[in-house]
């Protein structure tokens, strides 16, 4: 079963990710609703991806990331970042940083989990 850590400070959004995720797959689901609380499940936790805000209060999604690229525990993990931001510029900057793929919000729920393994290259036929 896929772990995935979902970093979003919209308790809204975290909780539509995690029923959608969890009723179409069967994943398990942590979330965070901070950058830094984010890194620290990461570590302790190991999901094997993470669902990243772009747009958080403190530590945006792009420190987050910069922080999960420091650790060697968490730096290996494909990271997708959730944004609004989806003009070519940000979208660019974003490929830039490595980042797995970028999904636009407002997503649609129904066509999330087959967006993200698509970017993940994870097959749907495959368990675990």
């Amino acid at each position: 079963m896929k772990r995935i850590l979902v970093i979003d400070d919209e308790a809204d959004i975290r909780e539509v990710i995690q029923l959608t995720l969890e009723l179409t797959r069967g994943w398990e689901i942590v979330a965070a609703e901070s950058g830094s609380e984010g890194i620290a499940l990461a570590t302790s936790r190991n999901p094997d991806a993470i669902l990243l805000d772009v747009m958080m209060p403190e530590m945006d999604g792009v420190s987050t990331f910069a922080g999960l690229q420091a650790e060697a525990a968490t730096r290996s993990i494909p990271v997708v970042l959730l944004t609004a931001k989806v003009q070519s510029a940000d979208r660019r900057r974003f490929a830039e940083l490595g980042v797995a793929g970028v999904i636009a919000k407002p997503f649609d729920p129904m066509g999330l989990t087959d967006q993200l393994e698509a970017l993940l290259g994870w097959n749907a036929r495959r368990e675990g």
